[in-house]
């Protein structure tokens, strides 16, 4: 639909005719203003003024119409589109350290290994965040933010899938996670600030102790939700046959248990495929979406359409009477 932003500056298009009424006319003589090299060849001044032809009026009026129209802002309004409020600022930061290469989860009866697992439910879960900004940090010896808070929740899955063990090294600095999750949601509002922390092991690499970075999310109001993730028991085949083995050995829950408790959070245990996407739905419980949403209508300006053809008419304008003056000189010289 086309519609007028400004209408009302449409009111100013007899400006001209009034001002052409109300303002005394100028004198007008009659004396030569121009001569030719030509003997006794000359042009007068109403001859003159003559050039100003009645073509070049109407392109003067068609100018300021369409520069009226232009500063009318004409838009065009798109159809109506459902826009989801945001609901909450959301971190990921998973573990891409070496043990998460342990094949202790299945899926579809088949042996996965633990990082494989978690990107397929937590891209699911990225994508069901309409309205919520999320942003994805990939954390093993060193922490890195991979993908910026943001809206495009189908980039950040993909960068998720994308993603391999190792990536950011083979230990596990789970403080420097949470400490770059905190920074990056600091000018985020209050309330909205949510960390969701998932590892398989110990912190045994960074710079940052866990402690002080969970002092960091109380400080400033970070939720954090940790998630354990790993079997507890597997069994494997060895040379005095087979035994049961606890994969998730390294695991300090403890330290994940205060870690979220904390900062108003909770800490997960995830030992299976099922688990893992039962905490998530979970997550989703305790930290809604927005169930809210505001209607927008996407707008194009075309002004600058009218405000091209203001100037080429005022262009045109401005030719018309040199055209005429060679026109008369060419026809007075022979």
């Amino acid at each position: 639909m086309l519609e007028l932003a400004w209408p009302w500056l449409l009111l100013a298009l007899p400006l001209p005719w009034i001002a052409t009424w109300l303002l005394p006319r100028a004198r007008t003589l009659t004396r030569s203003v121009l001569h030719l090299p030509h003997v006794g060849v000359a042009l007068e001044e109403s001859a003159v003024r003559g050039l100003a032809s009645r073509w070049s009026r109407v392109l003067a009026i068609l100018a300021w119409a369409v520069l009226l129209l232009a500063a009318a802002r004409p838009q065009w309004l798109g159809e109506a589109e459902d826009v989801p409020r945001s609901g909450r600022d959301l971190l990921l930061a998973v573990d891409t350290s070496g043990s998460m290469s342990t094949a202790d989860m299945q899926v579809g009866g088949s042996a996965a290994d633990r990082f494989s697992v978690v990107q397929m439910i937590a891209s699911d879960f990225i994508q069901r965040r309409q309205g919520d900004r999320v942003g994805l940090i990939l954390f093993g010896s060193n922490a890195y933010m991979l993908t910026p808070l943001t809206f495009d929740l189908k980039t950040v899955s993909s960068q998720l899938r994308d993603a391999v063990i190792g990536l950011a090294g083979r230990e596990t600095a789970i403080g420097d996670a949470l400490g770059l999750a905190v920074k990056r949601l600091l000018d985020r509002p209050e309330g909205q600030r949510v960390v969701i922390l998932l590892t398989d092991g110990v912190n045994n690499a960074g710079e940052l102790p866990p402690e002080k970075a969970t002092e960091l999310a109380v400080a400033n109001k970070v939720r954090v939700y940790t998630i354990g993730i790993g079997a507890d028991a597997v069994t494997i085949d060895s040379f005095f046959g087979q035994r049961t083995v606890n994969p998730s050995a390294n695991l300090n829950a403890p330290m994940l248990t205060r870690m979220a408790e904390s900062t108003g959070g909770k800490f997960f245990r995830a030992r299976d495929t099922a688990e893992l996407a039962g905490i998530y739905q979970e997550i989703s419980q305790l930290e809604p979406v927005a169930d809210k949403t505001e209607t927008l209508r996407p707008v194009d300006e075309l002004f600058w359409l009218p405000l091209l053809a203001a100037m080429l008419l005022s262009i045109a304008g401005l030719l018309q009477p040199s055209l005429r003056m060679h026109r008369r000189l060419t026809q007075v010289s022979t």
